[in-house]
């Protein structure tokens, strides 16, 4: 069997992060860092495997349909890369090792890193970082060939001294690399299991190992908060820049936060303070206004969104709806020419074309038990204050009036009053002033 295959060592919790869960969980530009490494994985391999910790389901749940392991004991790198050994009983194709943890590394890296490798034994991913601060240093001969990866921890100052740095990523053939890691020692600093000793593995069988070199941008690892927000301040500004290229204007573009999977169509129109969370479709031609919030929907072409507004999921906006200030949407679907333009939340709700909902209407969508949906016609006019409360059908052209609550449905055309009578005390508003 031959097939390029990558492993992912996900393991580590993470203790810089501070936190509960598993450090690869932790989100870039609304996904886990985790699952944007099998993005960039998956056109470069044909299948992946992820090591992860004990009780870590969150994880495994993330990682599917890809397969994992399990790592019990953590006992370094090398040792992590060993646990996928039993998954790959018989392999004779190439193996990746990376961490899950990079995950900026891009398609086109890794395909450079396969492509390497194929004119070599060994290939490993390299940078050269402005501050190589703590990362391993890259030894080579007087060929340029890669001798060993020597830990900061271990390195001698000649060695610090050396600006390329290791990747941890590294690329072989199975039969090779499994029996490299099969050698591994402890007899470090760490007493852990290095997967970078495999090179000098490598090395000692007279085999050849290359370094491919890539940006820092790319390959830096993620261990604390703060540069998990510095990865996602880079991950948004290519994520806008690749908005604007695609014909979307951006008003103030620092100010937009935008999804890995936003979609903004052509002469769309994004004022400042706008937060694009994962899920979103926004056709040609439409404005979204500023301070609105926008999650697993669809704008169609021509719609007017905010400012102030928010779009929860499973929503959708009609060619040349409007939603106003303050309007807030959950599993409705509003139709073509369709105005909710003030103060309103519209629950699962399907709205007919040009129908006009008033301020202050509310869809009464939750018993405390279960949802249910309310249906307006098209071209119904729901006066100011109006409550639905669901189950309920307003028809086509029907109107309700301002401060209404309807329990029943409504016929076309029909005009419904659901309030009580107004009764005027002559005389009374001035009793008891002084």
């Amino acid at each position: 069997m031959s097939m390029r295959t990558a492993i992912i060592l996900a393991a580590g919790q993470g203790s810089r992060m501070k936190s509960a869960m598993p450090k690869v969980m932790h989100r870039i530009a609304g996904r886990p860092m985790i699952n944007h490494l099998i993005a960039a994985c998956v056109p470069a391999f044909d299948r992946v495997i992820v090591v992860i910790g004990p009780d870590m389901p969150q994880l495994a749940a993330a990682v599917a349909p890809h397969a994992t392991v399990i790592q019990v004991e953590r006992l370094g790198t090398g040792h992590a890369a060993r646990m996928a050994a039993p998954l790959l009983e018989g392999e004779t194709g190439d193996v990746a090792v990376l961490y899950g943890d990079n995950p900026l590394v891009t398609t086109a890296t890794l395909e450079r890193l396969v492509a390497a490798r194929l004119g070599t034994d060994l290939a490993l991913l390299a940078m050269r970082p402005a501050d190589p601060a703590r990362y391993g240093r890259v030894v080579q001969d007087a060929a340029g060939a890669v001798e060993r990866i020597v830990e900061w921890a271990d390195a001698n100052e000649a060695e610090r001294a050396i600006g390329l740095c290791n990747a941890g990523v590294v690329c072989a053939a199975w039969p090779d690399l499994s029996r490299w890691l099969a050698g591994l020692k402890s007899d470090n600093r760490q007493s852990e299991f290095y997967l970078t000793d495999v090179v000098g593995a490598a090395h000692a069988e007279g085999r050849r190992a290359v370094a491919v070199e890539a940006p820092e941008r790319e390959l830096r690892g993620i261990n604390t908060r703060i540069e998990l927000a510095s990865a996602e301040a880079e991950v948004q500004a290519l994520l806008r820049e690749a908005a604007m290229l695609g014909g979307a204007t951006l008003v103030h573009p620092e100010s937009v936060t935008l999804s890995h999977d936003t979609r903004l169509g052509q002469d769309v129109v994004v004022e400042p303070q706008v937060v694009f969370a994962p899920g979103v479709t926004v056709e040609d031609g439409v404005a979204i206004r500023a301070f609105s919030h926008l999650e697993q929907c669809v704008v169609r072409t021509g719609a007017i969104i905010g400012p102030y507004a928010r779009l929860r999921p499973g929503t959708e906006v009609g060619v040349g709806a409007h939603v106003g200030n303050f309007v807030e949407l959950k599993a409705a679907h509003l139709g073509a020419g369709a105005k909710a333009n003030h103060l309103t939340y519209l629950g699962d709700v399907t709205v007919g074309a040009g129908a006009n909902i008033g301020a202050g209407t509310i869809t009464c969508n939750y018993d405390g038990v279960n949802k249910h949906r309310t249906e307006i016609g098209a071209g119904a006019f729901i006066g100011s204050d109006t409550a639905l409360v669901a189950p309920v059908r307003v028809g086509a052209r029907a109107v309700t009036a301002a401060g209404s609550v309807i329990t029943e449905d409504v016929p076309d055309d029909a005009l419904a009053i659901a309030r009580g009578r107004q009764a005027n005390k002559p005389g009374r508003g001035a009793k008891g002033k002084t």
